[in-house]
């Protein structure tokens, strides 16, 4: 039996424990694990920056929003696929500059994500009052995009923004390497004349001295008509150009008309928007556009 002196001692030494050790957990309690952060980048180019920048980062899971197959995202419209991984993201890699048209629709659906722009602060080339957002295909802009990636995650996970840092150093200094490799080999053909597929490529040739003079799919998505295969065809003899350029995710009908009317062989140059999963593989996919177009121009 409990004595009224026996129950408060009791009392009083389970309260002493209780405020030095604080309570006992429960069975399962106490292993409480942290909940991932879960970063979506909006297609292939964001996500394989956000790989390298975004590597080794425990607690972090890493989707590309788009199938790796979509290519550029002119016109993209969210599926119901899409909406479910961001439902669950923390965070959104855009590349800005008007390529996602969505990004103002996810701003207001999902007021609980933060959105990066990684091509804030690089200056725009414009078409018909547009600007053309395909900034990464220069490796200059491509290292700009990767630090401003890093800054942000940096700030949105300062646990692990040492990590970020590294990460992007790490990246920037693989890809100045390309740059100058690039430079080099490309300064003998400096001024060159070329024309390409759609304008993916203007920041690429003003990056390396090269000349867009034209290009064959002015509104990706549409092939050109009559009139604007005569103008190509005609820039072509006027500036003796040497090669067309077209790009492996789109057919090739129109470049393959223009290249029997004129008699200049077909190359490949490839704005990196979807390849393998593969850290190295913007790095890959710029030295095989190095070879491409030293075999055009020699």
């Amino acid at each position: 039996m409990w004595t009224s002196k026996r129950l408060v001692g009791y009392i009083l030494v389970s309260l002493f424990f209780l405020i030095l050790f604080g309570p006992v957990p429960a069975a399962g309690e106490g292993k409480q694990e942290r909940r991932k952060l879960r970063v979506v980048a909006s297609f292939y180019p964001m996500y394989i920056m956000a790989l390298n920048v975004c590597k080794d980062v425990p607690e972090l899971e890493l989707f590309n929003l788009t199938p790796l197959a979509t290519g550029c995202l002119h016109d993209y419209a969210l599926t119901t696929a899409d909406m479910q991984k961001l439902e669950r993201a923390d965070v959104f890699i855009g590349n800005g500059a008007g390529m996602e048209s969505f990004l103002s629709q996810i701003a207001v659906r999902y007021p609980h994500i933060k959105i990066v722009e990684l091509a804030t602060g690089i200056p725009l080339i414009r078409s018909a009052a547009a600007p053309n957002p395909h900034v990464w295909v220069s490796v200059a802009n491509a290292i700009v995009e990767v630090q401003n990636l890093a800054a942000f995650m940096a700030r949105v996970d300062a646990v692990h923004a040492a990590r970020y840092q590294q990460n992007a150093r790490d990246y920037v200094a693989r890809l100045e390497v390309l740059r100058r490799e690039m430079r080099t080999a490309l300064d003998v053909y400096r001024g060159m004349p070329l024309i390409t597929f759609h304008e993916a490529f203007a920041y690429f040739a003003e990056e390396f001295g090269l000349k867009l003079a034209g290009v064959i799919d002015r509104e990706p998505g549409s092939s050109p008509n009559a009139k604007e295969l005569a103008e190509t065809i005609a820039t072509i003899k006027k500036l003796r150009i040497k090669a067309l350029f077209t790009e492996p995710q789109y057919p090739v009908n129109a470049a393959a008309i223009i290249a029997r009317e004129t008699g200049i062989p077909l190359h490949h140059l490839d704005p990196a928007v979807n390849g393998p999963v593969s850290a190295d593989a913007y790095i890959t996919i710029m030295r095989r556009n190095l070879t491409s177009l030293q075999t055009a121009f020699k």
